[in-house]
Parts: C-alpha cells; sequence; structure tokens
C-alpha cells in the first residue's frame, strides 16, 4: 500500500465514523473544497502538515492523534522514497 493511500483511508474512515461527508469536513477543517478533494482522491500525494493539522482539528484530534494509527505505523519506508 502506497503511503498516501493510508492517511487517506484515515479520513475516509474517520468521515464514516462520525457521518461526516467530505464537504462538511472541509467546512468544520477550514481546508478548501478542492484542496481536500485532491487528497482523499490520491492526487496530492504529500500534503502539508498545517493541512493535516486542521483536518485533525475538524475531528477534536491532536495532529499527534490523527497520525497515531496502526496501518500508518506499520509503515516501512524505502529508502528509494526518499527525496
Amino acid at each position: 500500500m502506497d503511503y498516501s493511500e493510508i492517511y487517506i483511508r484515515r479520513i475516509r474512515r474517520l468521515c464514516k465514523e462520525r457521518h461526516i461527508a467530505i464537504n462538511k469536513l472541509a467546512t468544520m477543517s477550514d481546508v478548501k473544497q478542492s484542496t481536500l478533494d485532491n487528497i482523499v482522491r490520491g492526487l496530492t500525494k504529500n500534503p502539508r502538515v498545517k493541512t493535516l493539522h486542521k483536518i485533525a482539528l475538524a475531528f477534536n484530534m491532536t495532529l499527534a492523534e490523527f497520525l497515531d494509527f496502526d496501518e500508518l505505523n506499520d509503515y516501512s519506508f524505502d529508502e528509494s522514497d526518499d527525496e
């Protein structure tokens, strides 16, 4: 699984669990609808920390809580992924 797919799944899962549509999340997080759409469609592979922080706050989570889940914690970066 690609790294970007992991946090896309996280956003979608949290939206589903909390009954929040993506467009509602955009409003709640003060992230542009187009930006959020690009993230969840996988067009934006590496969103800014500031954007992820806003999304986390919309879920009433810290950024650390938002990023602390098994799929991400178990992810192994290949050396070829380094830029």
